[in-house]
């Protein structure tokens, strides 16, 4: 990867993406990254060695710029950075991984026909295991889309979806994670109401969320397939798949998502409403 790379938020987001590409080989004279806190740049500086630096001289010279900053704060991110001139070659493509906000917000602000791509990313971005889903703006080309792609690569995987798919995203793999650490809490209460010790419950459920994690993405067989493959007819699974069933898992799930894709659609609505009015806040009710 040759393109600079400047990264706006040195949070939680914007440290393991740093992490990650630097991990994957990135130089860092190739990186800089924005924090307003003294003592977090100077935290950042010292640990990853890249610059840490202001909007303006970060994007200056960056192919890239990416947005990783809470959503109050994106307007006056995008009034500083719309001052900025390209000084490349390759024209600067915008990216966000600001949850809720429309790639035309960041369209709108920003010189007229600026490339954004909009992300979002999930929780495990910190530990390397993302599954972040990339959405190209109006004016995003296709080179572009390629190289935020391997971009993100560092720090798990990429799908390339339309915008109008992001509140499906949102409820399956941006709020995944809380579903499968909700089945977990689930588990170990279960295990310590049979007789194990917490301790002895947790290490289990975690192991096993693990291992199958790891056999829905490594076996090549499907959730069906291995579902079917640990239910033996009349045994121990098969009773509790059909108590699981019985209690309405599947319509729940449907459900559960179904209302996370709707809160994703009214919360990008209102942004859309308040951005015109000069209110960017995206809060939640």
């Amino acid at each position: 990867m040759s393109e600079r790379v400047a990264i706006i938020g040195g949070g939680k987001i914007g440290e393991a993406l740093l992490a990650g590409l630097i991990a994957s080989g990135k130089p860092a004279r190739d990186l800089a990254i924005v924090e307003r806190g003294p003592e977090r740049a100077a935290e950042l500086a010292d640990v990853y060695k890249v610059l840490v630096t202001d909007i303006p001289t970060a994007a200056e010279h960056a192919q890239i710029v990416v947005i990783a900053v809470k959503p109050d704060a994106v307007d006056s991110v995008l009034a500083e950075l719309g001052k900025v001139e390209d000084n490349n070659d390759v024209e600067r493509v915008t990216v966000t991984l600001v949850a809720g906000l429309p790639a035309a917000k960041y369209e709108n602000a920003l010189p007229a026909g600026s490339p954004v791509i909009r992300v979002m990313p999930n929780m495990p971005l910190l530990v390397n295991e993302a599954m972040s889903a990339l959405a190209p703006g109006r004016y995003a080309t296709d080179e572009q889309v390629a190289a935020v792609s391997e971009l993100l690569s560092a720090v798990g995987k990429v799908m390339v979806v339309p915008e109008s798919q992001m509140d499906a995203v949102t409820a399956i793999s941006g709020s995944g994670p809380a579903y499968v650490f909700l089945l977990a809490e689930s588990m170990i209460d279960a295990g310590v109401a049979l007789g194990l010790t917490r301790a002895q419950a947790a290490e289990m459920a975690k192991q096993t969320i693990r291992g199958a994690g790891a056999m829905l993405t490594e076996s090549g067989m499907t959730s069906t397939d291995l579902r079917a493959a640990v239910t033996s007819p009349g045994g121990t699974t098969a009773a509790a798949i059909t108590e699981l069933e019985r209690g309405g898992l599947r319509s729940t799930m449907y459900a559960a998502t179904a209302a996370a894709a709707a809160k994703s659609a009214k919360l990008s609505r209102r942004s859309e409403l308040e951005g015109s009015s000069g209110n960017g806040k995206d809060r939640e009710d």
